[in-house]
């Protein structure tokens, strides 16, 4: 990432309006996933945990976590992401998300793409159908969305 990149990164985050009122994120993720045919919704470590599982809770179905290498209890599966400075790897319990389900991937950032791209590996190693992943927050200068691709990506602020 350059340092205009990163000046770029930090004024978007300055400029982050709040919400005026409460449950308006949540509202946001379950308009797009209402009246659809979803099995589970997944959630990256970690404030996608407090969308993912909202969303999943209001619809009445499961949620599975990622998180990174070595924090999950029981069997997983491993996928690996570049970083500006090096690799990391994600998890999934290797019975999250099975073969054929329909699954919905929820974040609150999507920057350059490295970790949600190694999600969507995840899920469909799995066996999983990845309906679309939704951001809350997508800095489009950082392009993040290509990685996802052929992935529709759904991110309610632009920056």
């Amino acid at each position: 990432m350059t340092s205009e990149m990163i000046e770029q990164l930090r004024a978007a985050v300055r400029d982050v309006p709040n919400f005026p009122k409460a449950g308006i994120v949540i509202d946001l993720f379950l308009e797009r996933c209402r009246g659809r045919n979803i099995d589970k919704i997944v959630g990256i470590d970690a404030r996608g945990f407090l969308f993912g599982s909202a969303v999943a809770y209001e619809l009445g179905i499961g949620f599975v976590p990622i998180r990174k290498r070595g924090k999950l209890p029981y069997r997983t599966e491993t996928a690996k992401y570049s970083l500006e400075y090096g690799e990391a790897e994600m998890e999934m319990h290797t019975d999250g998300v099975t073969s054929g389900e329909h699954v919905v991937l929820v974040d609150d950032l999507l920057a350059t793409g490295g970790t949600s791209a190694a999600a969507a590996v995840l899920i469909r190693k799995a066996g999983g159908h990845l309906l679309e992943a939704q951001f809350l927050i997508e800095l489009e200068f950082l392009h993040g969305r290509e990685q996802l691709e052929p992935t529709p990506v759904t991110s309610f602020l632009k920056y």
